[in-house]
Parts: structure tokens; C-alpha cells; sequence
């Protein structure tokens, strides 16, 4: 008798999720450390209209940029005129700007945050759940790629069973998890159950 062994053992590649590009929005907050220089080091809230405000240096467009980018920016700002060979970082702590949409029939609609590491199973996760009449085989991610709309039709179940890969999703995406009529029927037939002589029986799709 073959003994089972079970999943083998992630390789310490498979334990880092690949770099996805955050970019930064309004309303983000970054943190800027320019190395010994107190006085430029700080934590910002990117305005509505996508800008920060630096001192000395005044206002700079952050928005649409990578945190690697602006950093390479303020350098540029920064060298020469006020330190001689600034060293920038910045880092996105909070993204507000950041986030997929998940509608339909999940416990909890709304807005969620993207990491590197999001995916549907986890962006439903996070929304709480599929919902009672949910239609496990009829999700949409809905995605601009290009300037075009696109959109692509999953089936949790499957994801579920491991027959196809947990799809990544990105900032902006739009998830929408489909309602089951039949489901509901059921739900409102049960309601007025009592009233009925015979016995109710349904089909669930």
C-alpha cells in the first residue's frame, strides 16, 4: 500500500510572492527617510490632487509614480543644492489608492486592499465570504489592460478543488461574485412553507 505523504514542502522561492508595481495614489501615506537629514525625513499624506510638499524643495507630483521613482526624484531635488549626495527612501505605509472592488454575493461588499500577495480567494476572504446564494462558478474580475475593459469568468469551486491556479488580482480590479435565482427561490419559497399542504421540494443549481 502506497503511503501518502501529504503536499510536499514550499521551496523558500515559493515563499515570496513576485514584486507586483504599487503605485502611489491620492490620499496615500508615504514615509520619506533621506539618510542623515532629520529635517526632510517624514511621514506625508499624498494630497486629492496627488502631490506632496517637501521642505525647501516645495511640491512634487507623486502621483502615478512608484516608491522607488519619487525617491529617485527627490534625490535629484535634493543633490547638490541642499545635501551633497542625498540618500532617499520612500515607502507606501498606507494605500488607500491601492484596493479591488468585490460586489455581488459576498458577506461584506466594498473596497479591500491590494498587496502583492492578493489573489480571488483572498480579495472573497477578505470580503467576508462568499454569500448564501452565491454562484460559485459565475465570478468576474473585471480588469482595464491597455485602455481596453476586459473581463475574465471564474469558478471558485474549481480554485477551491486546486483544478486551476488562484487568478492574482491587481489595484483597481473589480470582482463580482454572482447571485444564484434559484437559490433564492428556495430561500423564499421556505418562508411560506407553513402554508403549503405538500411537501416542497426544489432543485438547486
Amino acid at each position: 500500500m502506497t503511503k501518502d505523504v501529504g503536499l510536499p514542502a514550499p521551496d523558500r522561492r515559493d515563499l515570496v510572492a513576485p514584486d507586483r508595481v504599487s503605485l502611489i495614489g491620492p490620499l496615500d501615506t508615504l514615509g520619506i527617510d533621506v539618510f542623515n537629514a532629520q529635517d526632510f525625513s517624514r511621514e506625508v499624506v499624498v494630497d486629492a490632487s496627488g502631490r506632496i510638499a517637501m521642505p525647501l524643495i516645495g511640491t512634487i507630483d507623486a502621483n502615478g509614480k512608484t516608491a522607488t521613482e519619487l525617491a529617485s526624484e527627490i534625490t535629484g531635488l535634493l543633490k547638490g543644492r541642499y545635501i551633497r549626495d542625498p540618500d532617499v527612501t520612500v515607502n507606501i505605509k498606507e494605500s488607500v489608492s491601492q484596493v479591488v472592488t468585490v460586489d455581488g454575493s459576498v458577506n461584506k461588499p466594498g473596497l479591500y486592499p491590494v498587496t502583492n500577495q492578493s489573489t480571488l480567494l483572498r480579495a472573497v476572504a477578505a470580503s467576508g465570504g462568499l454569500g448564501d446564494y452565491a454562484k460559485i462558478n459565475d465570478v468576474v474580475i473585471l480588469r482595464t489592460v491597455n485602455g481596453k475593459r476586459m473581463a475574465g469568468l471564474y469558478n471558485i469551486g474549481a480554485i477551491r478543488r486546486g483544478i486551476y491556479v488562484d487568478p492574482p488580482v491587481y489595484a483597481n480590479d473589480v470582482i463580482v461574485v454572482g447571485d444564484s435565482p434559484a437559490r433564492r427561490m428556495f430561500r423564499d419559497a421556505l418562508a411560506v412553507a407553513p402554508l403549503l399542504v405538500a411537501p416542497l421540494v426544489a432543485i438547486l443549481n
